[in-house]
């Protein structure tokens, strides 16, 4: 027993013409011969039918074609109205809508979050001015600008830094250099 099953393990594996006749032989074992020309007969008048379709969807597919060629219908036209055509039925889809309504949220969420960090900056920047580091830091400035305006020759103590930087414009402007520069060992240069 263990021999023939090796042996069946060995053979080749059914080729189309072994399997055709392996369906002869249990279609005919089942089957009557008047059956079976019934069958044929039956598969004769299918393949002719499919035939007389094919000839008659041939020759509506051509009247098709003519009838488009007359009204001026090219294959460019016609993509052109089935991608609106589409690209309408996809905008009128639910999905678009709810992605567009989503979107749409979303775009109003992230304007109104970056005005509300504008604004927090903004109250950051003035909370900051108004801080006592930031005053102190203010008077160090002011003082030392009130510090090189009179040294500049400028009288009195504030006023803008436009200020400032003008008057100490001018003073250097009055004042020219003379060529006669010595350096700190008393030598001319």
């Amino acid at each position: 027993m263990e021999t023939r099953q090796q042996g069946f393990l060995d053979s080749e594996p059914l080729r189309e013409a072994d399997e055709d006749f392996v369906s002869e032989v249990n279609l005919s074992a089942s089957m009557t011969e008047e059956e079976r020309e019934e069958i044929q007969q039956e598969l004769a008048k299918l393949e002719e039918e499919i035939g007389t379709l094919r000839q008659v969807l041939s020759s509506k597919e051509k009247q098709h074609a003519e009838l488009k060629q007359k009204l001026g219908i090219t294959p460019l036209s016609e993509l052109k109205t089935n991608f609106s055509r589409g690209w309408h039925d996809m905008q009128s889809s639910v999905a678009y809508k709810k992605t567009s309504e989503t979107l749409s949220t979303a775009g109003q969420r992230t304007s109104a979050a970056f005005s509300t960090l504008g604004s927090t900056i903004t109250r950051k920047i003035g909370d900051m001015r108004n801080s006592p580091s930031f005053r102190s830091f203010e008077e160090k400035v002011e003082n030392t600008v009130s510090t090189i305006k009179t040294k500049v020759g400028g009288t009195g103590s504030g006023g803008s830094f436009e200020d400032v930087l003008s008057s100490a414009a001018h003073a250097s402007s009055q004042d020219t250099p003379t060529n006669n520069l010595m350096d700190s060992s008393g030598r001319q240069c």
